[in-house]
């Protein structure tokens, strides 16, 4: 077997590994292609500094990774990371980061950092071993927004351009794929939220799958918060 990037490799045979190695995964991945290509696009992924690993021309696993300078650091991102169930055991991430992290700082990276689900304690512990460490923890929700304001307010959907950045806050905390850098090149919708004409809140939203990548108060108030849950 031999590791290589996937700057050559045909999209489509990606995506064949990808899926094959996320059957049965703890949360059941989407399977659309276009889903991928558009959201590590956004994500601002190289597959000429992406890896994987060949068992003649099958790829069996690979490191997908996405090149951006974020708070300071050109950093690579990983996208995804996966093995097919026929090849695992054999240390094939550790293979493909012992050959791929010379090659990223050749490039230039200077950080290298991944999410990975808590519940996945053997990727956990794989990437450990590797020199990663945990620094951060996100957490996710799911559920129906009932809460209604005790205020009139206005909601004024704006363009990435015309957001407020400036005044956001907790902009560094977000996840990558969340961060503005990424959501500038998505099809995600932006609102801001005004009461007596002026800036409270905001948020962003995926319309079609009410997906929400952000969403904040100005203050920290119990006011702020009902009314842009509302």
């Amino acid at each position: 077997m031999v590791v290589r990037h996937l700057g050559d490799t045909d999209f489509n045979q990606i995506m064949k590994c990808f899926l094959l190695a996320f059957e049965n995964y703890f949360v059941k991945m989407p399977t659309d292609y276009n889903y991928y290509k558009k959201r590590w696009e956004a994500a601002g992924v190289r597959y000429d500094l992406s890896y994987g690993m060949f068992d003649n021309e099958t790829l069996v696993g690979f490191i997908i990774n996405a090149i951006d300078e974020r708070q300071g650091y050109l950093t690579a991102y990983n996208s995804g990371t996966g093995v097919i169930p026929k090849y695992r055991g054999q240390r094939i991430v550790k293979s493909i980061y012992d050959y791929a992290i010379p090659k990223l700082i050749q490039y230039g990276i200077t950080k290298c950092q991944l999410e990975v689900i808590t519940e996945n304690i053997k990727a956990i512990k794989s990437y450990e071993g590797i020199g990663f460490k945990i620094c951060k923890r996100f957490k996710c929700y799911k559920g129906t927004l009932s809460t209604k304001s005790k205020e009139d307010f206005s909601l004024n959907k704006v363009s990435f351009k015309d957001m407020n950045w400036d005044v956001f806050p907790n902009q560094n905390l977000y996840s990558w794929d969340n961060q503005k850098e990424s959501l500038v090149n998505t099809n995600y919708e932006f609102y801001q939220v005004e009461v007596d004409n002026k800036l409270q809140s905001y948020f962003i939203i995926d319309s079609k799958s009410g997906y929400i990548a952000q969403l904040e108060a100005i203050e920290d108030s119990i006011s702020q918060w009902r009314t842009l849950f509302s």
